[in-house]
């Protein structure tokens, strides 16, 4: 069960390594774009790439001259970053870890990013602390969190459901990152100010079987549901009514586009 405070029991996150991230990613290429722009990184300023999958944020931190390392869980999507770190030129330090317990030193980070990384940290309170810890003073923290509502949280809250579903549990509440007060009570006493800005990103596709098929299914979520759902013939209602969800929310009548708003938090620690 849910702790009081809002953490979750350290149960174990999914494994990232599944299925293929990197269609996602490249989704989500302009919101890493801008998280990375809001950053301010820059030559002689060390950033951190928290969740950093296939190197996005991490490469895009890099080609400013900062000096980039990032962690992930998955050591599958570290080898993808360190393959396109290589083929760029870049040198990105890539380590493996969670969230929970990031494997740098205190007050070791400028710049620490994560773009729809931290989110899916299994104890948010947690994550949040180590967050805190690594960032050094001055520094600031840049995260991404999606807002509540558009096809694509639909999409999540009937996945979420139907998982729970099959582990025979209740869900718990997930941990509010898009919610401005909860920010401000986590990052405020630890001496950070707290920026936000909303922005949208276009998930595009030929068509909505395409992006079924080449983003949604094999995502590192929708494969571990998969493996759940199928013994009890879930999995494929399942998919049915993602599809449905999507389709009803295109915006493009001649391909795929659907448009889900994000928000920027910038956390800012200044020097006493």
């Amino acid at each position: 069960m849910m702790h009081a405070d809002g953490n979750r029991p350290a149960t174990g996150g999914p494994d990232w390594s599944l299925g293929r991230y990197e269609p996602t990613a490249e989704q989500l290429l302009p919101a890493a774009a801008l998280a990375v722009e809001r950053a301010e990184a820059g030559p002689g300023v060390a950033v951190l790439d928290v969740g950093c999958g296939s190197g996005n944020a991490a490469l895009l931190a890099a080609a400013t001259g900062a000096t980039v390392t990032g962690v992930d869980p998955a050591p599958r999507l570290l080898g993808v970053a360190r393959d396109r770190a290589a083929a760029r030129g870049y040198e990105v330090t890539l380590l493996e870890g969670a969230a929970e317990a990031l494997p740098v030193p205190d007050a070791s980070v400028d710049v620490l990013l994560s773009v729809f990384g931290v989110i899916f940290a299994t104890d948010p309170r947690r994550a949040a602390a180590e967050l805190i810890r690594v960032t050094a003073n001055p520094g600031r923290v840049v995260l991404t969190a999606w807002l509540p509502g558009g096809a694509l949280s639909q999409v999540a809250d009937v996945s979420r459901r139907a998982v729970f579903r099959a582990l025979g549990q209740e869900p718990w509440p997930e941990f509010a990152w898009h919610d401005r007060e909860t920010l401000v009570d986590l990052f405020g006493p630890n001496g950070f100010s707290v920026e936000f800005e909303e922005a949208s990103l276009v998930q595009r596709a030929a068509s909505v079987d395409e992006y079924m098929s080449e983003v949604v299914d094999v995502h590192p979520l929708a494969v571990a549901g998969q493996a759940l759902l199928e013994p009890s013939g879930e999995a494929e209602l399942l998919r049915h009514e993602t599809r449905t969800i999507l389709a009803e929310a295109n915006e493009d009548p001649e391909g795929f586009a659907v448009s889900s708003r994000y928000l920027i938090v910038i956390a800012r620690r200044s020097a006493e």
